[in-house]
This record gives structure tokens, C-alpha cells and sequence, in this order.
């Protein structure tokens, strides 16, 4: 059995398993199927931007007890190989008359007694990575076998987070921190935004990320009406805050934080929303513990915002981070999943400066028993200003 992998050594893969494992007895489940990108890199190392294209299903079996069983088209086996799966079964993809169901029939067969359960993530922040034709034709092929929700059983192991894995996160994060460090290189007055935007990436590249997944951002006079519009060849004047986000990728591993920038003098307002915002940031920092609710860590940014007489804009105020952009759990009132030790997690106060005009501030910590433990590097406690 191979003794090395792609990103970690073998055993960081095995004691994965092995925590999916415990997590499928909880459940009841005599296999867990996995067919998102995400999941399969948790499991087997096999990192690639092949997922790119949508023409080709993979799966990874992961049994009851032992190791998983890669069935995947032909063109990855070379990479998968290099992995420390060993059970890897191919098939000439894309095929359209069966796209790997036999195969992946014939493995759950016989790994599954007739009565027996598959869990297949089913949940929120979950998909179904192949045709639903065929899954439906899997379903009556291992008939009278049931599938069943294993959302929970991924989402307990996934949320938290090895030192090996914290220390990929917190690597990628010093890769933006270098990028925001040239901010003022390449934004100045009257660069167009869109340009702003490419010049971000190259700097992140340049810092070393392996590829730019995600890049958001604005720039408005006195704010910005939101965080997730492509940029636009408008370009940056006095009176403009310009805030960049970025989900940059490095060993599979995302960060997620934001930065904001005056361009030129901010006005009153302005400066209030970002010294809102870093205070909330603040007493989260020191308030947050493992053992309370996601619903909690809403609770505290949002009532220091209100303290600080700033108001909180709607929806969540971060989210679980890792070998995706956002992963659970998500920091709403709704959301009752407990913080646990070793979680990587975004917090991400906003506030509403006018109406249409918002302020978003971000940053990665990982939760210790003491409490966080910043993964990105402190943003500037004054909002720092770009002048001409």
C-alpha cells in the first residue's frame, strides 16, 4: 500500500476514512458513494482542474471497513494512481450507453449485503455529480438496496480540520496577504475596475496560488451595492471604497477574505461602517469558543454591530472554509450546527452604510479551545486609503 500521496502523506487519507467510517455506522450506512469533486479530493488526493469539464462521472465507494474503490474514466487513472488508492477500476469515457453504471453497480453489489444502505450526500451544500438517468438506472440495478441522506456523515468529518490541512489554509492565506500587500501597485484613480480585477489575479498568482478560483469584489462612491458582480470598465474615483475578495487555491486548499480601500479621503460614513465592522471582528475574536452554535457567532457580530451603531446587513456572516470556497456551516440565526474545535471558519460581518450602499469585511480563523486563531493576517484596524 502506497505510503505517499499527491498533497499528504497516506495516513492523513486513512484516518479520513477511517472518521467517514465511524460516522456510516452512526448512520447505518454499508457504503457511502461520493461524487463531487470536493469529496473525492478529501478522500483520495486527486487533485486536477479536470473537473472543469462536466462530460465524465467519477465515484469513490467508500465500504464499511477497509479502503475505497475508485471507479473513474480511464483518462484519470495515471493520476489516481499517483494517489494512494489502490482499487481503481476505469472505463472508456465518455460512453453513452453506460457511463461507469455496470461498474459502479457491480461494486456496490458487491459491497453491500441485499439489504443494505448507501449513503450518498443528499443535503444543503451538496450535488450529484452524474447523469440522473443514470443514477436512477444504478438505483433499480442494486435494488432491493436503499440509498440513503449521508450529508451528515461527510459534514462531521469535513468541518474539522488536521494541522496538516490548517496549515495548507493558512499557507494559501499568506498567498493573498502578499497580493493585498500590491493592492496599491495596480489600483489607482481612474484605473478601470475590470483591470483592477486582472491585475488581483496576476499578483495572487504571482504569490504563488496554483490557480485563482474566485475572484469578487466592487467599487462605488461611499460604499457598494454588492459583492458578487463581475467587474465593469467604470474607473475608480475619489469618493469610491473598493473592496477585493478572493478565493484563491493552493495544494486544493481555498482561502477566503476580503480587503477594503479608500480612494482617496473616506467620508464619515465610511470610516464608521469599517470601524464597525473591525470591532465586531474584534469581539468575535475574543468572545467565539467551541461549544457554541453557528447561530451564536451571528449573534455576537451582529450585536456588536448594533453597539457600535452600525446596521447589520441581511444574511450570513460567514461560513466553514477548506477544500471548497464555503463549506458548513453557515453563521445565520438559523443555523444550530455546534462549533467545534478545529473548525476553519470565515467571519464576515457586513453593514448597510445607505440604502444600496453596503461595507463587507472578512477574515479566516481556525477555532482552538481558547478561541480563534487567525489564518489570515489582521486587516488595518484604520480603513487604508489609496491617494492620488
Amino acid at each position: 500500500m502506497p505510503d505517499g500521496s499527491m498533497i499528504f502523506p497516506a495516513d492523513e487519507y486513512r484516518r479520513r476514512i477511517k472518521a467517514l467510517q465511524a460516522e456510516m455506522a452512526i448512520g447505518g450506512m454499508d457504503v457511502l458513494l461520493l461524487t463531487s469533486p470536493a469529496d473525492i479530493f478529501y478522500t483520495t488526493g486527486f487533485l486536477t482542474r479536470f473537473w472543469e469539464s462536466p462530460a465524465r462521472p467519477w465515484f469513490i465507494v467508500v465500504p464499511a471497513t477497509g479502503d475505497p474503490i475508485a471507479i473513474i474514466p480511464t483518462i484519470g487513472a495515471a493520476l489516481m494512481g499517483r494517489c494512494w488508492i489502490t482499487d481503481i477500476r476505469t472505463w472508456r469515457a465518455p460512453d453513452p450507453v453506460d457511463d461507469g453504471v455496470s461498474l459502479l453497480a457491480e461494486a456496490l453489489i458487491t459491497s453491500v449485503p441485499a439489504a443494505g444502505r448507501i449513503g450518498l450526500p443528499m443535503g444543503l451544500e451538496t450535488h450529484l455529480r452524474m447523469p440522473l438517468a443514470d443514477y436512477l438506472r444504478v438505483q433499480d440495478l442494486v435494488a432491493p438496496r436503499q440509498f440513503i441522506d449521508g450529508t451528515a456523515a461527510v459534514c462531521r468529518v469535513r468541518e474539522i480540520k488536521s494541522e496538516a490541512e490548517i496549515d495548507k489554509i493558512r499557507a494559501t492565506c499568506d498567498v493573498a496577504n502578499a497580493a493585498f500587500d500590491r493592492v496599491r501597485d495596480f489600483a489607482q484613480l481612474g484605473t478601470p475596475l475590470i483591470d483592477v480585477f486582472r491585475d488581483f489575479q496576476v499578483a495572487l498568482l504571482q504569490a504563488g496560488a496554483d490557480w485563482v478560483s474566485y475572484v469578487a469584489g466592487a467599487a462605488g462612491q461611499g460604499g457598494y451595492g454588492d459583492v458578487i458582480s463581475p467587474a465593469d470598465d467604470r474607473p475608480l474615483q475619489l469618493g469610491d471604497v473598493l473592496m477585493l475578495d478572493t478565493g484563491a487555491v493552493r495544494d486544493g486548499y481555498f482561502c477566503d477574505f476580503d480587503r477594503n480601500f479608500a480612494i482617496g479621503p473616506p467620508s464619515d460614513a465610511v470610516r464608521r461602517a469599517h470601524d464597525a465592522l473591525y470591532t465586531a471582528t474584534d469581539v468575535t475574536l475574543t468572545a467565539l469558543r467551541p461549544g457554541m452554535l453557528a447561530r451564536d457567532a451571528h449573534r455576537i457580530m451582529a450585536e456588536a454591530l448594533t453597539r457600535a451603531g452600525a446596521v447589520a446587513s441581511g444574511g450570513r456572516l460567514g461560513h466553514g472554509l477548506g477544500v471548497t470556497l464555503t463549506e458548513w456551516p453557515s453563521l445565520t440565526p438559523l443555523d444550530t450546527t455546534e462549533l467545534r474545535e478545529g473548525m476553519v471558519l470565515t467571519l464576515e460581518p457586513s453593514v448597510d452604510i445607505a440604502p444600496g450602499l453596503i461595507m463587507v469585511h472578512e477574515e479566516n480563523i481556525v477555532l482552538r479551545a481558547h478561541g480563534p486563531e487567525l489564518l489570515s493576517r489582521r486587516a488595518p484596524a484604520a480603513l487604508p486609503v489609496i491617494l492620488p
